[in-house]
């Protein structure tokens, strides 16, 4: 890597230098990030280690923004004629796009930063040996396998450690460093044709947050495997899931999930302004709707908030990409839109004074997006036992398996890994291949009971993808199980 010659330098001196090479007469605005980044993943397979993978990486990425238009180069050189010729390439590009723009590009007001930002953890990952992290998941792995009809085995974690250093020509200096933590595992069965699986704590790779090593004891990896293996044998001889229109309870996993595309995704502006359609579309939130769309239930309250104070999920920091401060965004209250993400540069298009902080970039090498901070449904006053026992006839569904929605985020259709019908007010018999679909507002709008906090799980989700080039990251969703009235349930995976 070219930047290990030169890494006795500090972070700040090579974000001064790239912003020393550039006009200030003819640059109207500039920003450099430095990031520094190290990874660890490991994953287990039937009893043999499936994956591991360590991984360092240093570099910077520059936007300028001259007549009217960005400009983004970025480098993992970090010698200085690389430096200087980064600024000049940002500069070109610039220029270039400048020669075909519509209009100028006005970014609203953001006030001079000085920080130093460090998200809290109690046990450095990265002080853990990989012996000891695959120990743990070949724990996992063998009680899994110890449960008969169990065809395949898998558990696996990841560490990722972020320091970023980023400075303005408007005179911002911030530091950060997130410390990022996820585990999960996941047990097949395959008979007569037919797949069955279940996932712990969920699907996807499991679950992430902002915190250390000690994630992995308040998992409890090990203990939950032999339950999660169990299940998915017993799900060759569940029931196939009823169609029909039904009341349905979402667990708290599947809900974040369903937050995530059918409100998450739709309220980025730069999707409604049509800057952002190539990577999963645009968005049915014109502008028109904002203050006035029933978006759900008068139960249903989101908020799109990044403070440490809502969580440590992965949308949490202290600042984004663009030096704008965490903060708390209403999207819907008390059931009506009132909220979208947004950018410096996009927040004119709502006459918004200031951003309200959401842009981010994977890392050194991309430009920053408007993406999803941690988009919560807060929670509400139920107890799941009591949810459950005012349930006369439903089913309650755990654990995603498959999502799809349009290119405007308005009709979906999801998988879960699970269910169990609700009779009487009692989780009766177990049901495999449960899907439910609807319309989004239509969906939202039937939602009559959430848990409440002591059900509230800020869940992670690693895998959020965007953008052309695609980029993907972290977003974190906070959700409570919820209840949702004459909602149409199907078969996924038929047997």
């Amino acid at each position: 890597m070219h930047a290990v010659a030169t890494r006795n330098r500090s972070m700040r001196e090579y974000a001064e230098t790239v912003l020393d090479h550039l006009d200030r007469r003819e640059v109207q605005y500039a920003d450099v990030r430095v990031i520094e980044e190290r990874e660890r993943n490991i994953s287990t397979k039937n009893g043999k280690m499936g994956h591991t993978s360590s991984e360092e990486s240093l570099g910077l990425g520059v936007r300028v923004l001259l007549q009217g238009c960005w400009g983004f180069a970025a480098t993992d050189d970090l010698s200085a004629d690389s430096l200087a010729a980064v600024a000049k390439r940002a500069v070109e590009i610039a220029r270039a796009s400048a020669m075909a723009k519509k209009a100028d590009t006005i970014l609203v007001p953001e006030e001079k930063i000085v920080a130093v930002w460090n998200a809290p953890f109690q046990i450095d990952p990265f002080s853990t040996t990989v012996e000891d992290n695959l120990n743990l998941l070949l724990q996992a792995d063998a009680e899994m396998r110890a449960v008969p009809g169990v065809t395949l085995a898998e558990a696996s974690l990841h560490f990722q450690r972020t320091r970023q250093f980023f400075m303005s020509t408007e005179g911002s200096a911030i530091e950060q460093t997130r410390v990022v933590s996820g585990a999960g595992l996941v047990a097949y069965s395959f008979l007569n044709n037919e797949i069955q699986k279940r996932s712990y704590p969920n699907s996807f790779g499991g679950q992430y947050q902002l915190k250390g090593y000690e994630l992995m004891e308040e998992l409890k990896l090990v203990e939950n495997a032999r339950r999660v293996a169990e299940e998915a044998v017993a799900l060759h001889q569940a029931d196939q899931c009823p169609q029909g229109k039904r009341t349905i309870i979402l667990g708290s996993s599947q809900l974040a999930l369903q937050i995530h595309e059918s409100i998450g995704h739709p309220i980025e502006l730069d999707r409604v302004l049509g800057m952002e359609a190539n990577y999963a579309g645009m968005s049915f939130l014109t502008l028109d709707k904002l203050r006035n769309l029933k978006y759900g239930s008068a139960i249903v309250n989101v908020v799109a908030d990044a403070r440490l104070e809502h969580g440590r999920g992965l949308g949490t920091f202290g600042y984004d990409d663009e030096g704008v401060p965490a903060q708390r965004t209403d999207i819907i209250k008390d059931g009506l839109f009132v909220g979208y993400l947004t950018s410096r540069e996009t927040a004119p298009a709502l006459s918004a004074k200031r951003s309200n902080g959401t842009m981010r970039a994977e890392g050194w090498n991309h430009i920053p997006l408007i993406r999803m901070t941690n988009i919560s449904l807060l929670p509400g006053t139920r107890k799941f036992d009591e949810l459950i026992a005012d349930t006369d006839d439903g089913i309650y569904m755990e654990t995603n398996r498959s999502w799809s929605i349009d290119d405007r985020r308005y009709h979906f259709q999801f998988g879960c890994e699970i269910a169990w019908e609700i009779r009487n007010g009692k989780k009766a018999r177990m049901l495999k291949n449960p899907s439910y679909s609807g319309i989004t507002t239509e969906f939202w709008n039937s939602c009559d009971a959430i848990c409440d906090k002591n059900h509230w799980v800020l869940w992670g989700t690693p895998n959020c993808g965007k953008g052309q080039p695609s980029q993907t990251m972290g977003t974190g969703h906070g959700a409570a199980p919820a209840r949702f009235r004459n909602v149409t349930v199907g078969i996924a995976y038929a047997s």
